[in-house]
């Protein structure tokens, strides 16, 4: 059993639509869609924007449906030198730009109870990811690095840079450190595949909802190739 989380339906539509014979529930207000693909048995889910709703899903996945190892896919904006519109980062670690004790001593991004600031990703799902991508974007386009994340939809390209210098952060998104820190609490391998809406240092015309769509397609061919993978 794999679990595949996406934020919105359109992250997580196409996957769905594979699986014909799904059976699906509702727990807590999302729903679970469970059924093969390409062969592998999979649990599919949109959790809502934001770290309280990921994480909420992760936990209830990990759960109700035992996977052992969790996807999630979706679209994030670049901050990373190099990272443009268009292509995909696959995570390295997350960490959690908002999360600041500092005034108690700590390092902005320390998460209290697993004392941590970057969640490290599975290594072994991450070479797969990176592997199964190539069939999908040209080489130049595929990126390994920091993902952060926030209660926040940053667009300004000044937050963006500030974030990429304290984090090392090469993508910038809302759910992945949530779902990180619910696996790493579990014992559960994850991943997370970023597709690059925005950049903190490229100015071009992107319509959000042909580019969120086109994204979907590319990441769902991804995920056909990297399921056999895992």
């Amino acid at each position: 059993m794999i679990g595949i989380i996406g934020a919105m339906d359109v992250e997580v539509q196409d996957l769905i639509g594979l699986m014909p014979e799904r059976v699906s529930e509702t727990v807590s207000g999302i729903i679970y869609h469970r059924g093969a693909v390409e062969g592998i048995e999979c649990v599919v889910a949109r959790c809502g924007i934001g770290k309280v709703a990921a994480a909420v899903c992760a936990q209830t996945m990990i759960l109700r449906y035992h996977p052992a190892a969790l996807l999630n896919v979706g679209v994030a904006g670049g901050t990373g030198a190099g990272v443009k519109i268009g292509d995909i980062v696959i995570s390295s670690s997350l960490v959690q730009h908002d999360m600041d004790t500092s005034a108690l001593g700590d390092e902005k991004g320390f998460l209290s109870g697993p004392n941590i600031i970057h969640i490290p990703a599975s290594r072994r799902l991450a070479d797969q990811a990176v592997a199964a991508s190539k069939s999908v974007y040209q080489p130049e386009k595929i990126h390994t690095g920091v993902i952060a994340t926030g209660d926040q939809f940053i667009g300004d390209s000044e937050r963006l840079g500030r974030i990429a210098d304290e984090f090392g952060a090469s993508a910038c998104e809302m759910e992945g450190g949530s779902i990180a820190q619910v696996c790493y609490l579990n014992g559960t391998e994850f991943v997370v595949i970023r597709a690059i809406s925005d950049n903190a240092n490229e100015q071009a015309a992107v319509d959000f909802t042909e580019f969120a769509g086109r994204s979907a397609r590319e990441l769902t061919e991804l995920v056909k190739n990297l399921l056999p993978r895992i």
